[in-house]
């Protein structure tokens, strides 16, 4: 077959392809447009969940008559002129191919004035037919109708889901682009129906509450951090935001967010930088409510690697994921993190206390020898303790307060340094911060250990329930973490190796942890094709009188399983101190004396995020003393 050159229209439809995948891609594109256009206001109309109709409606600088025939044009832009350009992009769109390719797979008209026009010029185009400008009514801005998509590519039309499926997706492009532009009020309708109404704001903290579905009151907590060199303005990187409490947690990442130079961008390295932060204060699987917004030079981050503009690629990220990483947790360490509960509103007296069973240990962590001298209870699983973490999520504590907004006004997405460097040197203003991130607790003489499991006292604002599993738990993870700091932990050799049986799988996975092995003081070689025989083990494992063999086996088979990310190590380090710490603590039943109890107490101060373990679910939870009021009719609140 021989070589021949493509058609403009096959050109600009098959760069549709790329950019435009559905009506909500439209949208994207022209609302991107109506940003860099200016505009304060925005209105979207959509008919047949966009299939049929998208209107948008901008009142920005406009295009003048003699470029309307330029906007549907291929590769025609107004935001760049050389190559060097790309180098530092401070635009959304810029490529100058969304209109064109849009055009190509639609019935487009275009109309639009500017400032200094008297009158307003409407083009209209149907695949390969473009008219010339003609004159018509209307005020300055532009608005962009796109009839019938994919008229012309039947294919691609089938490809399109349900009336109600497409407007929901436009539903989430309109909240995810409004949140970047908090001073640009955007309304989205659907044959009529408003979806989407975002009121102009001079607060961000309003916008971002309204697109994460918060009330503006939800307690959210302000992040803030700045690296780089303040001699080389280039190296700046900033990060403002706010990320909800652990127990706001959410199944998915979709209330997690990123604005990077005014864009909305999906990045892993972030994602991941903020799970991290998290880590052992949410359970897997869950994900944090966040809304971070990044400053950093343009010429140091590369917006031009795909045709939908929402992956950059970043010429430094390890600097970009430590301050996040830094900033969450430093916002995280500040707060006070045990969660409130409500009891029930029921009418009628109180029922008879019933008693408080021990639930499944919840993954409990095990210290070192200078806590508690004697030995766990002996356990060969993983032992999950502790009721703690079924009724902690939401509530409003006494020790509740809303997030201040940040100083500066309303954001428009440009690039300034100045600004966010400015916003920086303020005092932080989180929420919930107390003088000391954990409350004081009062009497704690007089601390009860409930049904051999929780223990339960009392702070300023109401009366705390500990996990005693769950709490232990913590206090030993974060002490083995700190000895693992200073080198390989000290180990004990086994007078007479323990032999243990795995399948061919789990055993590979030796060689898979070895460096974190000899880190952790274990020595296990494979002696079989399905066992193995530990040499070496943990002497603060031993002191526990944790068994080697149930120990290695669910290591092992939980690392063959992909439960572990060995080639990051340290996850695989914090998931194994885990289990560690879960074999080692104190269980659910395991009476405690009144000296242990006030060590395990005095510890908890001693050790970052003790108000969860490293599971992620809460030590302890507070009943607010104006809820016991209100149940015991003390109240009419």
């Amino acid at each position: 077959m021989p070589i021949r050159r493509l058609s403009q229209t096959l050109v600009n439809q098959i760069a549709a392809g790329e950019v435009v995948e559905r009506p909500a891609s439209v949208v994207k594109e022209l609302l991107e447009n109506a940003f860099d256009a200016g505009a304060s206001r925005v209105e979207i109309d959509l008919e047949g969940g966009g299939r049929d109709l998208v209107r948008i409606r901008d009142d920005g600088g406009g295009i003048s008559r003699a470029e309307l025939p330029l906007a549907v044009a291929a590769h025609a832009t107004s935001k760049i002129t050389e190559l060097s350009d790309l180098d530092a992009i401070a635009t959304m769109g810029f490529r100058g191919e969304a209109l064109a390719s849009i055009a190509s797979v639609s019935r487009l008209r275009l109309a639009s004035r500017t400032a200094e026009s008297d009158e307003a010029w409407v083009l209209e185009s149907a695949g390969d037919d473009c008219s010339e400008p003609s004159p018509t009514s209307g005020p300055q801005g532009t608005t962009v109708e796109v009839r019938t998509l994919f008229f012309n590519t039947p294919a691609r039309r089938r490809f399109l889901k349900s009336e109600r499926a497409e407007a929901s997706r436009v539903s989430e492009v309109v909240r995810m682009l409004g949140l970047s532009r908090p001073g640009v009020a955007i309304q989205l309708r659907s044959d009529g129906r408003t979806l989407v109404d975002l009121p102009a704001e001079d607060d961000p903290t309003r916008r971002i509450a309204a697109v994460l579905g918060l009330d503006r009151d939800s307690d959210l907590l302000q992040i803030k951090g700045e690296a780089g060199d303040a001699s080389d303005p280039s190296s700046l990187v900033s990060v403002w935001g706010l990320v909800g409490r652990p127990e706001d947690a959410r199944p998915t990442a979709r209330q997690q967010r990123f604005i990077l130079n005014g864009r909305v961008i999906a990045d892993r390295s972030l994602s991941h930088a903020v799970r991290e932060a998290y880590r052992g204060l949410i359970e897997p699987g869950r994900h944090p409510v966040a809304a971070v917004f990044l400053e950093i030079d343009p010429h140091r981050v590369d917006v031009n690697v795909h045709p939908a503009k929402t992956e950059v690629r970043f010429r430094e990220a390890r600097p970009l994921f430590s301050l996040i990483k830094r900033s969450i947790e430093s916002a995280l360490s500040e707060a006070d993190l045990v969660p409130s509960i409500s009891l029930p509103s029921d009418a009628g007296p109180a029922n008879p206390a019933s008693p408080v069973r021990p639930g499944h240990t919840v993954h409990g962590g095990a210290d070192d020898s200078e806590l508690f001298g004697r030995p766990a209870s002996p356990a060969t699983g993983s032992g999950r303790a502790g009721g703690g973490g079924s009724g902690g999520s939401g509530g409003s504590g006494g020790s509740r307060r809303s997030f201040a907004p940040p100083p500066g006004g309303a954001w428009d997405g440009e690039v300034d340094m100045d600004a966010i460097r400015s916003r920086l040197s303020e005092p932080a203003e989180s929420v919930a911060r107390a003088d000391t991130p954990l409350p004081r607790l009062l009497g704690s003489d007089d601390v009860m250990q409930v049904h051999q499991s929780f223990l339960v006292t009392q702070d300023e604002e109401g009366l705390i329930v500990i996990d005693q599993h769950a709490l232990h738990e913590r206090v030993m993870f974060e002490k083995l973490k700190a000895r693992m700091a200073t080198g390989p932990l000290e180990s004990q050799r086994l007078a007479v190796p323990a032999g243990l049986e795995v399948d061919p799988l789990a055993l590979a996975a030796i060689e898979d942890l070895r460096e974190l092995l000899v880190d952790l003081g274990i020595e296990v070689e494979a002696t079989g094709p399905r066992s193995a025989a530990v040499h070496a083990f943990p002497s603060l494992l031993f002191e526990r009188k944790v068994d080697p063999v149930g120990f290695m086996e669910d290591l092992l088979e939980r690392t063959a399983a992909g439960e572990f990310e060995t080639a990051d190590r340290e996850a695989a380090l914090s998931e194994v101190l885990d289990m560690m710490s879960c074999k080692a603590a104190v269980k659910a039943g395991d009476r405690l004396t009144p000296k242990e109890i006030a060590e395990l107490l005095d510890l908890r101060r001693e050790i970052d995020r003790s108000s969860n373990c490293p599971h992620g679910r809460p030590t302890h939870l507070r009943i607010p003393i104006a809820e016991l009021e209100r149940k015991f009719g003390r109240s009419t609140s």
